[in-house]
């Protein structure tokens, strides 16, 4: 599909911009006339004093980044550093992304709530390869007024990353580095092997009836069994981490470069033998100066990633979720004759795993389906990884024809490659996991997208009057791409070393597959107009125009405007100078922004070949069928966004920002179920819904220095409420996140915040059977007939007298509604201290740690505060094999906690040497410092880690991968 765009003249190009932190002159009327440092902040396709900004815009700094160590990810280091902006783990392991929202969920589309990154002017899809020393600064546009700018791609929010540039002047080398060593944070309280019998008997006889068909207990005298296997011990290690960066940066008057190079190592601390994490970066931005009227440059980074992985947040398998449900019973190895286990049957098979003594790794009698001994797990995932690489550029021209005439142009490009290897070798893990034959898997993709872009700004005073005008359009290339895979079956070796693509097989062993990607693309213009007037009186107003392949014709294109205004009082002459309140901005602004997020051509109906038909009796035939419903209308789902703020600055060293907000996001873009009697290979995309986010952002900052000492605090506070407005045709709710037998654990509902958690609302256990016989509805049936001492009292919530799906409630919301945190530098002489805080609260968290289909799988100790007998317990139900109340085979409020928590995040103590010492190194500056991260937790939540995410799911713990502990030591240093 064809956009009708005009070809760009000379240079194609996007605007290359640069976060500029030079002095800036300010002109105060009413005072002496001196020369004051601004601080400028990056707004898109440009920048601007920050004291004339209108829009809702979040700064990080170099040097708010270059004390805190190296994560995996640099998203992490926006974590609890700006108001409005949730950042939360999807996963402890090494190169895990964290789940970044912007002002709340946006949309419950298809991704459509994942922030638009750009870096140095260069939109990517994600910024895993972006190593953190090399970061200039971060700004995040919260807004519709700051974000409309880039139109079509802003509505869930934009962050604008510029990388470090070189300056004129001398030459300078710089290291940064640390080593540190990770550990588990916390261990969950599973039962013992004593305890694991005492509950299994017990759920055996609590259903016994008196007939000679019921089961009895197997597990005989529960002392016998002693303490037993501690399946946590097993597969949690202490795990290194280290970094290494260097970089070069310099230049003349004419010239300027940037380079650097960094390696980067992180095991994870469950089984890092395959969970770990290895990255290698390298940089080369440079500047170049031509002419008087003619600027040119680029950016320049590659990356190299190589990582193992494990389940990182499910319950069917994996090392995490095996280690917390198999029995103690079961050894890790056995070591002593097997016929003296349960299950001798079991070790009889040739395949079975052994360690490196010939030992086989125990299996489980009772505990069986995907759960298996995660040592053994572990030796036939050796020779899994995966990897990729990216390589990322930008060349710019700027041209200045004229005084006050700007116009640059620039080309951008991301190329991948990516891909994994597998090798599975014949074994036996139990009768539920097992392999009769080797195979080794290789899979590589490539993609490549591009884009240019071309702006032409001017820029001028008259009097107290300051214009900037900007015009762009661009043109966007994406998912260029394709892929295939080979499989190899039936080696002739059997361990990951040996394998390889080289041995000789037939060809029925040979699998293979290639694809090539859908082609989309994008057109676009843009202007804006920034206005002051004496820095009193600020104006800025933005629209975009935006064409997208991915909907139909009669919705090609989007617009997308934007106007925000400012009042600087305490610019006017009225105003009195005093020492309490120092300065006062007050802005607001409105915006409409766009969501594309949907698969490509999924408004149009096209035939698919290669299906099979069943006609007749049984009769297979191959023909084709629609790919969808055409959809022409299929339209732009649009965020609008209404903002109103106020920044103060008090006592001449507090600095205070209070915005308030409501964001609607109307035509939810999302994939409708329909009857597969329809005969469609693909559900379709529909205009579903509306939603709001309504919000309150706080920023409070403080600085004050006392002769050798200083101290700073920076803290912010974040409230949000969401709520889902309509749906289409009137529907009352979309069921979402299934869980085993409970069925889907949340609703998309009208009324609700999004991700809501519904189930029954437990009103306590039936200590008798009295209270069973008195629990009756109008009628004066008994409303829960099926129902024993010892089991839940459900809510009949609407009131029919019986207990049903229909009695589900609102339980909680999975989506924090505060988020906060708190970062305070204090430094004395060569010694400085950084600490910073952050959590959330106001969110429920369902813990599914333990899997519902396996009778035996292992408890935490919590449930030996069951019911036992009248009064013993009034919220955990008696155990039972056949729940026939269904206590633990239905949602309720049982499965939920409180997830608020507050979390030491991050403490460093540091030290500078003296110059006068590291000057005869030839060094201008010489640092040690030492780093806690994730000291301590303070939270009511039982599982591994309260600070769950999951994509578009909050909150759900199926056996989450938990954050580590950490200590590390490092230096930077500076020649």
């Amino acid at each position: 599909m064809n956009l009708k765009y005009p070809k760009c003249l000379g240079l194609a190009v996007v605007l290359y911009f640069t976060a500029n932190y030079s002095a800036q002159q300010r002109v105060n009327d009413t005072a002496s006339k001196e020369k004051t440092i601004e601080e400028v902040v990056v707004i898109g396709y440009g920048t601007q004093k920050k004291s004339n900004v209108t829009g809702a815009i979040a700064s990080i700094k170099a040097s708010d980044l270059e004390n805190a160590p190296m994560a995996g990810r640099p998203e992490q280091v926006l974590q609890g550093r700006a108001a409005g902006v949730s950042v939360i783990s999807n996963s402890g392991q090494p190169g895990s992304t964290p789940t970044v929202r912007v002002r709340g969920i946006t949309s419950f589309g298809l991704g459509g709530n994942n922030p638009l990154w750009v870096v140095d002017g260069i939109v990517v899809d994600n910024i895993g390869w972006l190593s953190q020393s090399d970061i200039e600064g971060m700004e995040i546009l919260k807004d519709g007024a700051s974000s409309a700018i880039y139109g079509v791609s802003a509505a869930r929010g934009v962050v604008l990353i510029t990388t470090k540039k070189g300056a004129k002047g001398r030459m300078n080398l710089s290291y940064n580095g640390f080593y540190g060593v990770s550990t588990a944070a916390k261990k969950l309280d599973l039962l013992n092997a004593t305890q694991y019998a005492t509950i299994m008997n017990e759920a055996y006889t609590n259903d016994f009836t008196g007939s000679p068909n019921d089961l009895q207990p197997v597990l005989g005298n529960p002392e016998s069994y002693g303490v037993g296997t501690d399946w946590q011990k097993q597969i949690f290690n202490s795990a290194s981490r280290q970094s290494q960066e260097f970089s070069i940066s310099g230049g003349s008057n004419k010239s300027t470069f940037f380079s650097s190079f960094g390696y980067y190592d992180q095991d994870g601390i469950v089984l890092k033998n395959i969970s770990n994490y290895k990255r290698i970066n390298a940089r080369l931005n440079s500047t170049h100066k031509v002419l008087d009227w003619l600027t040119i440059g680029q950016t320049f980074s590659y990356t190299h990633v190589k990582a193992r992985g494990i389940n990182e947040n499910g319950e069917f398998g994996g090392p995490l979720s095996s280690a917390i449900n198999l029995d103690p019973i079961t050894p890790v190895v056995v070591t002593g004759n097997v016929a003296d286990q349960p299950n001798p049957a079991d070790y009889g098979n040739s395949n079975i795993v052994r360690d490196q003594n010939g030992n086989p790794y125990g299996i489980s009698k009772y505990v069986s389906k995907e759960m298996t001994n995660p040592l053994a797990f572990q030796q036939v995932q050796m020779g899994n990884y995966r990897w990729s690489d990216d390589l990322i550029a930008n060349v710019f021209a700027e041209i200045k024809p004229i005084k006050n005439i700007t116009f640059k142009s620039s080309m951008n490009g991301k190329l991948s490659y990516w891909g994994n290897q597998s090798f599975t070798p014949t074994n036996y893990l139990s009768s539920a996991a097992q392999n009769g034959f080797n195979s080794l898997f290789k899979q590589t993709e490539q993609k490549f997208e591009w884009n240019t872009e071309n702006t032409l700004t001017y820029q001028n005073k008259f009097g107290q009057h300051s214009v900037n005008f900007l015009l762009g359009q661009g043109y966007y290339e994406y998912n260029i791409s394709s892929g295939q895979n080979i499989t190899y079956q039936n080696l002739p070796v059997n361990t990951w070393q040996e394998a390889s693509f080289n041995y000789s097989v037939s060809a029925e062993n040979k699998i293979g597959n290639a694809w090539e990607g859908i082609h989309t693309h994008k057109a676009s213009y843009f202007a804006r107009l920034v206005y002051d007037y004496d820095n009193r009186y600020l104006l800025t107003g933005t629209f975009r125009r935006d064409g997208s392949s991915l909907f139909g014709a009669n919705n090609h294109w989007g617009n997308f405007p934007a106007v925000s205004l400012g009042w600087n009082a305490s610019n006017e002459s009225f105003w009195p100078e005093n020492n309490i309140v120092n300065s006062l901005k007050l802005r607001g602004g409105y915006g409409v922004l766009g969501n594309d997020e949907i698969k490509p051509f999924y408004f149009a109906n096209f035939l698919v070949g290669n299906v099979n038909y069943t006609f007749g009796d049984n009769v297979i035939a191959n023909g084709v069928a629609p790919s969808t419903l055409e959809n022409p209308d299929l339209k732009w789902e649009t965020t609008s966004q209404l903002n109103l703020a106020v920044d103060l600055k008090l006592f001449n060293t507090l600095d205070l920002s209070v915005d308030v907000y409501r964001k609607k996001t109307s035509d939810i873009l999302r994939q409708v179920q329909l009857p597969g009697y329809l005969g469609l290979l693909n559900d379709p995309f529909k205009n579903i819904g509306d939603m709001n986010n309504d919000g309150i952002e706080v920023s409070l900052g403080y600085k004050k220095k006392w002769g050798d000492f200083g101290f700073s605090a920076n803290g912010n506070f974040g409230y949000l409420k969401n709520e889902v407005t309509r749906l289409e045709n009137g529907r009352e709710y979309y069921p979402f996140g299934s869980f085993q037998t409970l069925g889907n654990v949340g609703r998309l509902q009208v009324g609700e915040s999004y991700g809501s958690f519904y189930g029954f609302q437990n009103l306590g256990i039936f200590q008798n059977q009295a209270e069973i016989d008195a629990y009756r509805n109008a009628s004066g049936g008994l409303i829960q007939g099926s129902a024993k001492p010892g089991d839940f009292k459900r809510f009949d919530a609407n009131g029919d007298g019986k207990i049903d799906e229909n009695d589900y409630v609102n339980l909680g919301n999975s989506v924090p509604k505060y988020t906060f945190g708190l970062t305070l530098n204090a430094n004395y002489k060569n010694f400085d201290l950084m600490v910073f805080a952050q959590g959330q609260a106001g969110n429920k968290i369902f813990q599914g740690l333990r899997r519902l289909d396996i009778l035996e799988a292992n408890y935490q100790t919590a449930i030996l505060d069951r019911w036992t007998g009248e009064g013993t317990s009034n919220d955990i139900a008696r155990v039972s094999r056949n729940d026939s109340n269904q206590n633990y085979t239905r949602m309720s409020d049982y499965y939920l906690q409180k997830g608020d928590y507050l979390r030491l995040k991050l403490v460093q103590i540091g030290y500078t040497i003296p110059k006068d010492v590291s000057q005869t190194i030839g060094a201008n500056k010489v640092r040690f410092y030492v780093t806690a991260e994730n000291l301590v937790t303070f939270t009511k939540y039982t599982g591994y880690d309260p600070e769950i995410a999951g994509g578009d799911t909050f909150g759900i713990d199926r056996a989450f991968y938990p954050q580590a502990r950490t200590v590390l030591f490092g230096a930077n240093i500076q020649f």
